[in-house]
């Protein structure tokens, strides 16, 4: 296999598809990662709040990424209904990603499972992990790897996968 293959032209080959999906997924990971922490930093927004919209910008970076340069073969004719079922996939990634997000904001690190330390800023109690790290930026890297795996995968066979007969024309 030739690396330019790995970049460049339509391709049904999985492992490539799947390599191209590291590079949208970390690209869309940079833009939700970035706006959740703006969002709770800058603007005061709770964590749970900002990763679902953050994570609706990273779904809207990921699909026009995806359909340009990693998925080809829908098995939707109608851009429009691909985009809900591809965003379908995405809300199951969102339920699983709030939950992540969640469980490490409040049970985990208000048990401090972990260890760790609390403090109180701007009249609100905040827990820290290692090296000042908030529990929720803990939880979002967990989330992302568990949630990626899910959509790659939700997206290659469910919905891209040409193999399988077109369902809706």
């Amino acid at each position: 296999m030739k690396i330019k293959n790995l970049f460049v032209g339509d391709t049904d080959n999985t492992f490539i598809q799947f390599f191209r999906y590291c590079f949208v997924g970390g690209f869309a990971f940079v833009v939700d990662f970035g706006v959740m922490t703006l969002l709770t930093e800058v603007f005061s927004v709770y964590p749970v709040v900002s990763s679902t919209v953050s994570f609706v910008a990273g779904l809207l970076v990921n699909y026009l990424l995806s359909t340009f340069w990693i998925f080809k073969n829908s098995k939707i004719k109608n851009r429009f209904a691909e985009f809900l079922a591809f965003a379908l996939i995405g809300v199951i990634g969102l339920g699983i990603n709030a939950a992540i997000i969640w469980l490490f904001q409040n049970p985990l690190a208000t048990g401090l499972v972990f260890g760790g330390e609390s403090a109180v800023v701007n009249g609100e109690t905040k827990y820290f992990w290692l090296w000042g790290i908030q529990y929720y930026h803990i939880g979002k890297i967990v989330s992302t790897v568990v949630v990626f795996l899910w959509n790659f995968c939700g997206r290659k066979f469910i919905l891209f996968d040409k193999s399988k007969n077109n369902f809706v024309k």
